[in-house]
């Protein structure tokens, strides 16, 4: 006979029937810790300041740092985040091959060191092959992997997280200290510091 479970039962080592549980791969199992709500928090933080800009924000931290701050108890916070994509240009056949040929020649020259080593011959000639070929099958395939996309994305691009605001957090033990710190520090309007 089965007895029902509730759902505020939860299983306990010791609990009857837990002697018949098959250990998994990293043994037997145990209860899960902590309070069942997620992974435990760290110490409670207070901001001390928000700053439109990340140097803004580093420049802050290096003041504290600079005043002998346990900087180690301290964040920079990026909210408001925003993915930026930035176009570099256009991507046709041939410069997905050159593309394709730098990263092969890179890839042939450090498979031509390899072999140049133990080579008893000429090593620069085997280290000049590995780049050689490296370049040329790169390239094909540079070429060929953009001809299979079909036309779906004929761009380059780099992307990029920017945030709209920068929060220097600290522990809720050190606010006092790292707020009169900061009293002592003067932004100008350009956001320099006067020290």
């Amino acid at each position: 006979m089965t007895r029902p479970s509730t759902p505020t039962a939860a299983w306990q080592p010791g609990m009857p029937g837990s002697d018949n549980l098959p250990s998994g791969p990293a043994g037997r199992p145990a209860a899960p810790s902590g309070d069942g709500h997620g992974p435990q928090a760290g110490q409670p933080t207070v901001t001390i300041g928000s700053y439109p800009d990340y140097p803004s924000a580093q420049r802050v931290v290096d003041y504290l740092a600079d005043n002998r701050f346990p900087v180690e108890r301290t964040s920079i916070v990026g909210t408001n985040l925003t993915l930026v994509e930035t176009v570099m240009g256009r991507m046709t056949n041939g410069r997905a091959a050159m593309i394709g040929a730098g990263t092969g020649a890179w890839f042939g020259l450090f498979i031509g060191l390899l072999f140049g080593i133990f080579t008893a011959g000429n090593w620069v000639a085997v280290i000049l092959v590995g780049l050689v070929i490296g370049a040329i099958w790169g390239a094909v395939f540079g070429a060929v992997a953009h001809a299979m996309t079909g036309g779906q994305r004929d761009f380059t691009s780099a992307s990029s997280l920017r945030a709209g605001q920068y929060a220097v957090t600290v522990d809720a033990g050190l606010a006092d200290q790292a707020r009169q710190l900061l009293g002592r520090m003067h932004l100008t309007p350009t956001g320099a510091t006067a020290r």
